[in-house]
């Protein structure tokens, strides 16, 4: 049945002098064979030495066998051994899952019911991972039924892994039928459900799940913080990681950088450094994630030199690394050590990625270096074959609107290999608004009114344009289609936390509990304000009223509101950061550098695009944002 193996031509019919022994040789070929053909070599030299079948490595036999016409033999081999014959199979079908290579988990499956060969709870699990790996939902449910027929249901591990298969492949309520109808449930289960709701943005049915839970693991805490973080609720998410401390659960790594991106939404420094110091002091430290979350929480919080001095402190960098400080420095106005650290970058060998150039894009942008800028644009295709794509047409516009090539910006759009999208046209709407450009202004609407029509931020940047150049009739006609579409504009806000305390502040609003406070402390700040030369820049209140009334309105923007708040609730001498929704009016930003003099403070702003950091009566971004 077995040719003799010196009839073959394989390795070991060649001369000892071409190789190291002919021990060694078939101790290779026993344990090491690599196909069906060499298996046969290595079953025909133990038959020919009378050794039993079971010297074979039985796995490499299934798995050299498994997905070939040699399969038969394989069990042929199988039924002479002790082994049981599906221990061996199921190895296969772990081994393909765990491989990424999940389609032939499943044709294995099938090969083995083909001949009869009866699987187990393992064998289902294997098959469930694979099904779920390729979005199976076909083969999925017909592995269901093997799992009900076979009796397999009281397996709480298969019956998770099959809510997790339906709710994988977009069945969500056919995944929430079987959550419900589970006779038995653990915490695994819970978060499954949890995890996918989340997945869909389903934050409230997730919430929901999450209170009803008979008990918590770290994970199920981690995942809906995460959820909410993801879902742009950070201060639902800040909120929760404080109901798991006090219930004594101790957060992972996972959960901290969960919690870090939620106080770089929020602004919440205070929070974020007692993160830091719990990460430090449990080991996190060497955490490259949690490191980089660390930085961009610093940068997002106003505290630049937190971020550096966590950037600084790390073992190993990577090229997110670099590129979340290149960023925090652009949008901090520090375009110089941004560039600086990008030369650094390249010269110790990492590879700028695309979002390393977003950066140097913002910090070019942010100092109306065009030259620099467009440098740079090029050298991503050229020197680094890196593809633009729409974020890095989007800061070339912005670069070139900013400092005035409206033409070029405009050209530079309409010769973009890629479909502009709102943001790109939106970039050139706000350069012709501080260039008072109306006809590019009006195109630019023109296009953002097909991509966008029901974004207020884009009418709302065009009526300021008429208002500018008073042009009330056209200032009407904006506002009127913006009602009829039921646009309306979004309201600026500014906050401010202290004392852990976040306090919101609309313009005009009198609802605070110091509101009164705030006023009288505003009045004697204009008094010290006006001996310094300060005018109120009434241009900024695009409203046809008396000029008094612009004034009034002027004194009640909220990030204004805010600063008085932080002047009278924090000791002396202390930062104070407000966070803004909004970009931050001419007339303030030039009120904040006259009151950091005035008061000896630095103030820190962030707005939509950057931060401002006043000090002694200066910006960090040199008055051009």
């Amino acid at each position: 049945m077995v040719t003799s193996l010196c009839s073959l031509h394989s390795p070991l019919a060649v001369s000892n002098a071409h190789s190291p022994t002919s021990n060694d040789l078939k101790t290779d070929l026993l344990h090491k064979f690599n196909s069906p053909f060499e298996l046969k070599q290595a079953h025909a030299h133990l038959i020919k030495k009378n050794t039993p079948l079971s010297t074979l490595p039985l796995t490499r036999v299934g798995s050299v066998s498994a997905l070939t016409p040699s399969f038969t033999y394989a069990r042929q081999i199988f039924a002479h051994v002790n082994e049981p014959e599906l221990v061996v199979w199921n190895y296969c079908l772990k081994s393909f899952v765990e491989r990424d290579n999940s389609v032939n988990a499943i044709l294995l499956f099938y090969r083995l019911r083909q001949f009869d060969v009866l699987p187990d709870t393992f064998t289902c699990s294997f098959v469930l991972k694979a099904c779920t790996n390729e979005l199976d939902l076909y083969n999925g449910k017909i592995i269901h039924g093997y799992v009900v027929k076979l009796g397999f249901t009281f397996n709480l591990v298969l019956q998770n892994m099959i809510v997790n298969l339906y709710a994988e492949c977009g069945e969500i309520w056919d995944a929430r039928l079987l959550f419900e109808k589970m006779s038995q449930r653990d915490v695994v289960t819970w978060n499954i459900m949890i995890t996918q709701l989340i997945k869909r943005g389903d934050i409230v049915e997730a919430s929901e799940l999450f209170r009803k839970m008979p008990e918590r693991s770290v994970r199920s805490w981690t995942g809906m913080i995460s959820g909410y973080v993801q879902c742009g609720k950070p201060k639902e998410a800040v909120e929760l990681f404080m109901e798991m401390e006090q219930v004594g659960v101790r957060p992972n790594e996972v959960t901290v950088v969960a919690v870090l991106a939620a106080c770089a939404d929020l602004g919440a420094l205070d929070l974020g450094r007692r993160v830091h110091e719990y990460s430090n002091q449990s080991g996190f430290r060497r955490n490259i994630r949690v490191c980089n979350t660390l930085i961009d929480m610093y940068v997002k919080c106003g505290c630049l030199e937190g971020a550096r001095r966590v950037f600084i402190e790390m073992e190993e960098r990577t090229v997110f690394t670099w590129s979340a400080m290149i960023q925090g420095l652009a949008i901090h106005g520090q375009a110089k050590e941004a560039l600086t650290s990008f030369n650094k970058m390249i010269e110790i060998g990492i590879k700028p990625n695309g979002v390393t150039f977003i950066g140097l894009l913002h910090a070019c942008g942010h100092m109306g270096w065009v030259d620099e800028g467009r440098r740079f644009f090029y050298s991503m295709t050229t020197e680094y074959g890196i593809i633009p794509q729409i974020e890095h047409y989007g800061c070339m516009v912005d670069l070139l609107s900013r400092a005035g090539f409206l033409q070029e910006a405009y050209e530079f759009i309409r010769n973009m290999p890629i479909k502009p999208n709102g943001v790109v046209w939106g970039a050139l709407l706000g350069g012709c608004r501080v260039h008072k450009n109306i006809d590019l202004a009006e195109e630019a609407s023109r296009q953002l009114g097909q991509l966008d029509p029901l974004n207020n931020g884009y009418h709302v940047v065009l009526s300021n344009i008429y208002a500018e150049a008073e042009r009330w009739e056209d200032v009407a006609r904006v506002r009127k289609l913006m009602r009829n579409l039921g646009v309306k504009k979004t309201p600026g806000w500014s906050s401010i936390t202290v004392d852990g305390v976040v306090h919101e502040f609309v313009a005009g609003d009198e609802t605070h509990l110091q509101a009164e406070k705030i006023f009288q402390m505003w009045e004697k700040l204009l008094d010290g304000m006006k001996l310094k030369g300060y005018i109120p820049n009434t241009s900024v209140v695009l409203l046809d009223i008396e000029e008094k009334e612009k004034e009034k309105f002027l004194y009640r923007h909220s990030e204004k509101l805010a600063l008085t708040f932080g002047l009278m609730n924090t000791p002396p001498g202390t930062p104070i950061r407000i966070m803004k929704n909004l970009r931050v009016c001419e007339d303030c930003h030039a009120a904040f550098k006259l009151i950091s003099e005035i008061v000896n403070r630095e103030i820190v702003v962030r707005d939509r695009n950057r931060f401002h950091c006043f000090q002694a009566g200066s910006c960090s971004c040199g008055d051009y944002w």
